[in-house]
């Protein structure tokens, strides 16, 4: 079932399985306002029947990043260019920004586990939506890059936090602050990616980690990934408290003991 086809964003939902496809191939799948809106859409739009979210980009790229049209005088049609951001009052802009980031944010959420099935190019900003996702799988001929710095700007979709949790301080601002391509090998070697496949077997490959992912039961998981996401906050008495009051959940549960 399809729930939105516009903007270069569709987003199909066949029971527990959403996927999210950018679809404008011809561009390389790269980003605008206007998709960073529909992509925000389609995560309010999600049913609740939804456990695992996939995100793909047709044609030969994940995406290449922000479309160059951002960069001219007059931006896109109907929406503001960096130039008037940049002249307008700082609180407008931090508005602005912080409105095109809801793009990014919501694959994270703690009742879902998002996959991006991420091919040929994921720069910039199709570097930081691969980023957003809990898991990536990647064919061989897949290239990230942080370009972000080269053009004077920093990358402001979110992609800073869950890189430096990925990869470290140290490797997370090398890759920035040099904007280089990390290549599929280096990729699963420092965690960017958790499965690394030849092109043609990426669908396929996407499917088993969907399958798997589906095979336990939906609170367990969702569960399990809250206490994942908040370990790096916690010190070890904390989380060991936290896995008890989840344990106590999951366990009165089962007993049919709910509250």
């Amino acid at each position: 079932m399809t729930l939105l086809d516009k903007d270069g964003v569709r987003l199909t939902v066949d029971d527990a399985l959403a996927t999210v496809t950018l679809t404008h191939a011809a561009k390389r799948n790269a980003q605008s306002p206007a998709m960073w809106r529909a992509l925000a859409e389609a995560g309010a739009l999600l049913p609740g029947s939804v456990r695992v979210v996939v995100l793909r980009g047709e044609g030969t790229s994940f995406s290449a990043g922000l479309d160059r049209q951002a960069f001219t005088p007059e931006g896109f049609d109907g929406e503001p260019s960096f130039l008037d951001m940049a002249r307008g009052p700082e609180h407008e802009m931090d508005a602005l920004i912080a409105l095109y980031q809801e793009a990014f944010t919501w694959w994270r959420r703690n009742d879902l586990v998002s996959v991006a099935a991420v091919q040929g190019h994921a720069i910039g900003a199709g570097f930081q939506l691969a980023l957003a996702c809990d898991l990536r799988v990647c064919a061989e001929d897949v290239q990230f890059a942080m370009r972000e710095t080269s053009l004077g700007l920093v990358p402001d979709l979110t992609g800073t936090h869950p890189l430096v949790h990925l990869v470290g301080y140290a490797r997370a601002l090398e890759i920035c602050a040099t904007g280089r391509f990390v290549h599929s090998d280096e990729a699963g070697r420092i965690g960017l990616a958790n499965l690394v496949v030849p092109g043609d077997e990426l669908d396929a490959a996407v499917a088993d980690l969907i399958t798997a992912l589906l095979a336990p039961p939906r609170d367990a998981v969702i569960e399990t990934k809250a206490l994942l996401a908040g370990a790096v906050g916690r010190d070890l008495e904390e989380q060991r408290a936290a896995e008890r009051a989840a344990q106590g959940r999951r366990l009165r549960d089962l007993a049919g003991l709910g509250e």
